[in-house]
């Protein structure tokens, strides 16, 4: 279970864009804090800023107005190499796309990681924590969809990190496969303790989740906790 201290906590986050002469606002005025070692669901519709409020927490992204504070610092405030070594020592992002290299083995893949990475766990282990060590050998191309979204996982945990992005991570995959990969996840925040941020626009997925915070034309429309946080495997989507 989550404890009440913040990894992150955001305020007052704006996130504006110009195209052409219409001005078009992702985020308005958005306040929100990601407890360590929850798991948080992040739910809303296509559209609704879930995505851009994700980037800036992961500091993919600045916003245009507002704070993001980690560890006493202002992520909002720091240049680009800042941002790079934020990412680089305390973010694992996973996206609806594996973005695997695939002349690379699923081990390969996420030795990439563990290469950069301060105090990496063994690419074996991280596969073994999202049940793939049997496939370590195995290209991209020799794994299912689900598989290649669990290398995907296993890349991103490996480091080690605070906080664990997770953008629409069963977006391509049927419920079966889904399950199997939401299941690796759970057992990553369950296991490491680590902080992690699930966006879905599937309501059912709320259910494994410590906390859901809604998300609706660039606001929180709701935040409540979970009563019981059910495993992946009791969810019906």
């Amino acid at each position: 279970m989550a404890d009440r201290t913040p990894t992150l906590r955001a305020r007052g986050l704006t996130k504006t864009y110009r195209t052409g002469d219409v001005t078009v606002t992702a985020l308005a005025g958005v306040d929100v804090e990601l407890y360590t070692g929850e798991l948080v669901v992040l739910l809303g519709p296509s559209g609704s800023g879930k995505s851009t409020l994700l980037n800036i927490l992961g500091g993919l992204d600045r916003p245009s107005e507002g704070s993001v504070m980690f560890a006493g610092t202002d992520l909002a405030t720091m240049d680009d190499a800042g941002l790079t070594g934020f990412r680089r020592d305390h973010v694992g992002f996973v996206f609806q796309f594996y973005n695997l290299v695939a002349s690379l083995t699923a081990e390969e893949n996420v030795e990439l990681v563990t290469e950069i990475a301060a105090a990496p766990m063994a690419a074996g282990e991280a596969l073994d924590l999202v049940g793939l060590q049997a496939r370590k050998h195995h290209f991209p191309a020799e794994l299912s969809g689900g598989e290649q979204q669990r290398v995907a996982i296993a890349r991103a945990i490996a480091k080690r990190p605070d906080i664990l992005m997770c953008d629409e991570p069963t977006g391509a995959l049927d419920s079966k496969t889904g399950s199997l990969v939401l299941e690796a996840i759970d057992r990553t925040n369950r296991e490491l303790g680590t902080t992690t941020a699930v966006i879905t626009h599937n309501a059912a997925i709320a259910d494994m989740a410590d906390r859901v915070i809604v998300i609706g034309d660039g606001r929180i429309q709701d935040v409540r906790a979970v009563a019981r946080r059910k495993p992946p495997s009791e969810i019906t989507w």
